[in-house]
């Protein structure tokens, strides 16, 4: 079996090996590789000590700062590679981090210590893949399974329990069931991870293609770090638009959107409020679910911040929410307003996460949903290739011509640009200088 090496890494074990020393790339590197992946990243390990390794390329530029822990990172042709010596973890106490690292000669020793049969496989050309723990075959038959004893592996770091979860469901495998079983009896070890390496796994894992699945197998390990989420699990909507479970139609919604991020966190929490805005109408025996974005936006703010997500995205996602139950009539102003509201990139992202809301409730009135945001789709298309005004920069005046007015107040101003702005979406005057002048002059009594 053979791996295709970049130039670079290729040049780093043959230097190593003119040294004196044993190198092979090694963990993901070589995973995605035989998944005839392109590797992000080619960690490279030796039996060379980090004073060694730094000989060794010495008239490279060495950044030195992971060098404790056994790993000199070498920049070649403005890229960076990590080399790490064989090592051996010493005892774990924090669930994440070894409190020593003992350097190894032998290549077996550090293959232990790695969390998943996956990630434990090393390659060189001269003496190929070195595959102690059946990695191969688990890459065959689609399965996640720990080195060695899964309670250990996840007792010693349990971002290991999340990172099980995303590699299954990013490269649609499936968890082996004692590693699995190991997960659901040490979840409650993720509560002491910190939130933002929880985001970043759980961020991968959301954007995975057998995401469903996973959210649904695995939502009570979900549930330790969002317990929002556990009145989800056997709501049922008592609506005809949904014959899932809120969860389940959760888990399809985020299923049926693009692998954005933004998007597939929309998915995730749009509907998280719905239990807390649930009506019962005993008239048409069904449950309503007026103003549920709203709750759903804060209880989704909450989360995020929570776990430390950037503000920027945090808005993004609250706006999206907020608009997602928007019923889109084939108005063009009324089209035009939301456009307006929340800009053209937001409402981009609207009509796929409305579509995508669709496509997991029930049938009743889909085709008639489905067609509905076809129009609004091409109604939003033909809105920017007229160039039709949306925005307070389409206006044909500005804050500069009503301070000639003699508006001098910022806030009259905002305001002024704002109905004049409603206006001519509604069509009521034109987008005209001259027209637009005399209305903020009747606004403002001048």
């Amino acid at each position: 079996m053979k791996i295709t090496l970049p130039e670079n890494v290729q040049f780093i074990l043959e230097r190593l090996n003119k040294c004196g020393f044993e190198s092979y790339i090694v963990g993901g590197c070589v995973r995605d590789s035989l998944l005839g992946l392109v590797p992000h990243d080619w960690d490279i390990t030796t039996d060379a000590l980090p004073e060694q390794i730094i000989s060794c390329f010495s008239e490279y530029k060495i950044i030195e700062t992971g060098i404790k822990h056994g790993t000199v990172a070498v920049v070649i042709n403005k890229d960076v590679y990590e080399i790490t010596t064989f090592r051996i973890d010493g005892e774990y106490k924090d669930c994440r981090h070894p409190e020593s690292v003992n350097f190894s000669d032998k290549l077996e020793y550090d293959l232990a210590r790695r969390d998943f049969t996956i990630n434990a496989m090393a390659y060189n050309e001269k003496n190929g893949l070195i595959d102690l723990y059946g990695g191969i075959n688990d890459l065959k038959f689609k399965a996640v399974r720990c080195v060695g004893d899964p309670d250990k592996r996840f007792k010693e770091d349990s971002l290991r329990i999340l990172r099980a979860l995303r590699f299954a469901s990013v490269y649609d495998f499936t968890v082996e069931i004692n590693t699995a079983n190991a997960i659901f009896e040490n979840a409650k070890l993720l509560n002491k991870i910190s939130v933002e390496r929880i985001a970043i796994e759980f961020n991968k894992l959301l954007c995975g293609s057998s995401v469903s699945y996973i959210l649904n197998r695995y939502k009570k390990v979900i549930s330790v770090f969002i317990p929002e989420i556990e009145v989800m699990f056997d709501f049922d909507q008592q609506n005809p638009h949904h014959n899932k479970t809120l969860w389940k139609h959760t888990t399809s919604a985020v299923s049926h959107i693009e692998a954005d991020l933004t998007l597939r966190l929309t998915m995730f929490f749009h509907d998280i409020g719905k239990p807390l805005a649930q009506k019962y109408d005993a008239k048409e025996k069904l449950c309503h679910y007026y103003g549920h974005n709203k709750f759903s936006s804060a209880i989704t703010e909450n989360v995020l911040r929570r776990l430390k997500y950037p503000n920027e995205l945090i808005d993004k996602v609250k706006l999206l929410i907020m608009y997602h139950d928007v019923r889109f009539t084939g108005s063009k102003k009324q089209l035009k307003h939301v456009l307006s509201a929340i800009g053209e990139e937001n409402f981009d992202r609207l009509l796929k996460v409305q579509k995508a809301d669709i496509l997991a409730q029930s049938l009743y009135k889909r085709k008639e949903k489905l067609a509905n945001i076809e129009l609004s789709e091409q109604i939003f298309r033909g809105v920017l290739a007229e160039n039709e005004c949306f925005k307070l920069k389409d206006l044909s005046i500005n804050g500069h011509d009503l301070l000639r007015l003699g508006i001098i107040k910022g806030e009259d101003i905002g305001k002024t640009l704002k109905l004049l702005l409603s206006l001519v979406i509604d069509g009521k005057i034109s987008n005209k200088k001259d027209i637009l002048l005399e209305k903020a002059k009747e606004i403002n009594n001048l």
